[in-house]
């Protein structure tokens, strides 16, 4: 359901609506769940900051806003108090859309580095996933209310396509109060399209650089009593780097039926397959010589700066052969499947309960260096909760609780990859079989004590049970040996949280929250050794961290929203994970004593001439990122020398510091070009540091992308059905690192450690980002 709202007068977009939707009860029919509470009426409106919890504020006649009722959302698809932002379809559907990247681009606080795989990229929260060579971690992700993070806390973006997607919803800061274990820096919300606003039939096509061509179909229908929508799509391509050709395939599903008036089944399903030739990381000096690996099909010939690895020629122990990523075979075939079941019943128009169930299997298959991974990760979810919205004299209160339980069973293998090309597996590298299991519960108030200001209170916890049971072969002449390691660790953590919310007036909205959180170690955390190799990692502990945020949105005048939010967070046993190299089976993780992060998240959306040029726009988002240690003193060890380092008041590797969007938009509102639009968009990053140390920095970059399309108005008859757009990226063909993990410092014979010139040979580290690239797509609705 959706009220239009008119009211005169000035600013206060957001402030006005916030104050309808605190009186829960007047949406209690509304057929769609988990929305924003306020979505401003301009296309493509990029962000908001303010929190969730509404403030009471009776808007003046004259200006357009829609409001859209939420009133039975739960906290976890509208955590109240929580420092938010969004983005709406607006700032996405009109592109090329490769990943999840083009639809966060817009959103403070929020960055990403490339992944293992065409659209296996790395969305990180405040900085918490920059250094991840893979997924999304430190983060708790969900769709349309189902969760997508497996109980170990690990997510891909594999499955998104941004063609399915309404919008997306991030709730920053520690959030391990409604969200449970792994949601360190928060959690991610995506929106898919509902049926009833596809309304139809779409089909579409993009095409571009690279052989990328992407096929896919949207079929939306939808009444009071039912909603669906069907998304597939077939992407296929090339890849700009050498071994990096690829093909996925999605499929997303979204069903809604009401069948009574108070109670709704909602069925999710999503599938993925993930078919990818995969490129080795570089070294830095790599990169500069070959950033897109030209001339590396055969290791004997290879050009200067291709990557390598070294394959035991018999595929179990001895000699090692160098071979290039084509010669080896090296990629990734893996599948992802997610069910899950929804059932909410009202028991009168202001409680509602929902009862949850999701089944999710990852299977992996990836010879993606020495080694090559398989197996399955059978995950099960199952959650409980309640939401009353209740009066307590002239003011409300909103009380959510629930309870959680999720289940994961793995079994996977390792093997070494020979060099007899194809991937093929040599001998057994080693076994591992474990469970890891997360039950939690959670409770949160939301107290409206008077007209202008919010309470928030609330504790989560969560108990861990993690056990695995890993077995390492070894081979030489005289046979094979194995090695077993058992890790059987428990965790209870706690989370309390309070926030504050205060509205003086329509033009201003401020907003106070201490939030805790916390995060496991994952089973593949308790087996890699700091060498990069099978073994003994069964000591590490949780990490926790304690946020203060303080923000505002304040709307000065007619045609510009501004929102700044800072924050300041500090970490008790903070999990790091960084590189031991291309000839390692994996990245270890080691526990830092202390450190702190802090930082300022701003966004802006300004319509300088809204009269003379209504149809231009100007959105900007920046995010400043401090990460240091404050206290871990890191052991080095090599020829013999053994030496300790404090690495206090160094910044963490792999942490962008600055990050801006800039886009100037233009649609024409009317007249004959009416429908034509475009932006100009401008992305920097800063430089940042790779190692502990600090003596070796990944270079920034800064790249224009120009984007053009064309909806034609109604008014052309069933020429409206169709949209065009060409998109221009990396304008200036920048060549730049688009994702790059950290490495292990260097301890010379002397005990001094290695500078710059030495790390900048460490492989294992960088990928290049696409040098310019040309997109063009068409969709029809019918």
């Amino acid at each position: 359901m959706s009220i239009r709202i008119v009211h005169a007068g000035g600013p206060g977009l957001v402030a006005g609506a916030l104050a309808l939707v605190c009186v829960h009860a007047a949406f209690a029919q509304s057929v769609e769940q988990g929305r924003p509470a306020v979505v401003p009426h301009d296309r493509g409106h990029l962000a908001r900051a303010v929190p969730v919890a509404p403030v009471a504020f009776v808007a003046p006649a004259g200006e357009r806003m829609t409001v859209r009722g939420s009133g039975r959302g739960a906290a976890t698809v509208r955590p109240a108090g929580q420092t938010t932002y969004s983005a709406e379809r607006g700032s996405f559907a009109n592109q090329v859309g490769q990943s999840v990247a083009d639809m966060v681009v817009t959103i403070p606080g929020v960055s990403f580095v490339a992944g293992n795989g065409p659209r296996d990229v790395v969305v990180s929260v405040r900085g918490s996933g920059d250094r991840q060579s893979y997924g999304l971690k430190n983060l708790q992700v969900l769709e349309d209310g189902f969760p997508v993070t497996q109980p170990d806390g690990t997510a891909r973006s594999d499955l998104i396509d941004p063609h399915a997607y309404e919008g997306v919803d991030v709730f920053q800061g520690p959030a391990s109060t409604v969200y449970g274990n792994y949601a360190i820096n928060g959690a991610i919300n995506f929106r898919t399209r509902t049926g009833a606003d596809i309304h139809g039939l779409e089909l579409g096509s993009d095409f571009g650089s690279f052989g990328m061509f992407n096929q896919y179909v949207t079929l939306g229908v939808g009444g009071r009593s039912y909603d669906l929508a069907v998304f597939g799509s077939d992407v296929r391509g090339n890849g700009f780097i050498a071994n990096s050709r690829y093909a996925t395939s999605t499929e997303n599903v979204r069903l809604r039926v009401n069948l009574t008036e108070r109670d709704r089944l909602i069925l999710k399903f999503v599938n993925n397959v993930t078919d990818a030739f995969l490129p080795l990381r570089l070294s830095l000096a790599q990169y500069r010589l070959n950033p897109y690996q030209q001339g590396c099909a055969v290791a004997a010939d290879a050009a200067a700066g291709c990557a390598t690895v070294n394959l035991l020629v018999n595929g179990h122990y001895g000699a090692t052969v160098a071979r290039t990523p084509q010669q080896a075979g090296l990629g990734r075939f893996d599948r992802r499947t997610i069910v899950g079941l929804r059932w909410e019943h009202d028991f009168d128009s202001r409680t509602t309960w929902r009862n949850q169930f999701t089944y999710d299997q990852r299977h992996i298959d990836q010879p993606t260096s020495v080694a090559s991974y398989v197996g399955p990760y059978n995950s099960y979810n199952a959650s409980s909760d309640v939401t009353n919205h209740a009066r307590l004299g002239a003011t409300s209160l909103t009380t959510f609780g629930g309870i959680s339980f999720d289940y994961l069973d793995f079994g996977s293998q390792v093997y070494n990859v020979t060099p007899a090309g194809g991937a093929t597996r040599g001998g057994l590298n080693g076994t591992s079989y474990g469970h890891q299991w997360n039950l939690g519960a959670r409770f949160q108030e939301d107290w409206q004590f008077a007209p202008q200001w919010h309470a928030v209170v609330g504790l989560g916890g969560t108990y861990s049970d993690l056990g695995a049971i890993q077995n390492l072969y070894s081979y030489s002449a005289a046979g094979q040996r194995v090695t077993g390691i058992t890790a059987n660790r428990f965790f209870f953590n706690l989370a309390p949280e309070a926030a504050l919310i205060y509205a003086p007036d329509r033009d201003w909205t401020l907003h106070a929250r201490v939030g805790t959180a916390y995060a496991t170690p994952t089973t593949s955390n308790l087996f890699v050794t700091p060498q990069g190799n099978y073994g003994n990692n069964t000591h590490l502990r949780s990490e926790t961290s304690v946020g203060v945020d303080l923000g505002a949105d304040w709307h000065p005048f007619a045609g510009l929203d501004l929102q700044a939010t800072g924050f300041y967070e500090f970490y008790r046993n903070e999990l790091v994970s960084q590189s031991a190299g291309v000839d390692t089976v994996s990245s270890f993780t080691f526990n830092a004593p202390a450190s702190q992060h802090r930082g300022v998240e701003l966004g802006a959306e300004w319509t300088p001439l809204r009269h003379a040029l209504p149809g231009g726009r100007i959105r900007l988002s920046y995010t400043y990122d401090n990460q240091i240690y404050t206290d871990y003193t890191e052991v080095m060890s090599g020829s013999g020398v053994s030496r300790a380092f404090d690495r206090s008041g160094r910044r963490i590797p792999g942490v962008v510091p600055n990050f801006l969007n800039a886009r100037f938009l233009y649609d024409q509102p009317d007249g004959p070009l009416e429908g034509l639009g475009g932006y100009v968009e401008v992305t920097w990053r800063s430089d940042y540091w790779l190692d502990n140390a600090n003596r070796l920095r990944a270079p920034g970059y800064a790249l224009v992308n120009l984007e053009l399309h064309y909806d034609p108005p109604k008014r052309l008859g069933w020429v409206h059905r169709l949209h065009a757009y060409v998109e221009v990226q990396n304008l200036a063909n920048q060549t730049y690192v688009a994702g790059a993990t950290n490495i292990a410092d260097v301890l010379r014979a002397d005990g001094t450690q290695a500078g710059a010139a030495v790390l900048a040979t460490r492989t294992g580290s960088i990928y290049a980002g696409s040098p310019r690239a040309v997109f063009g797509g068409v969709r029809v609705h019918f």
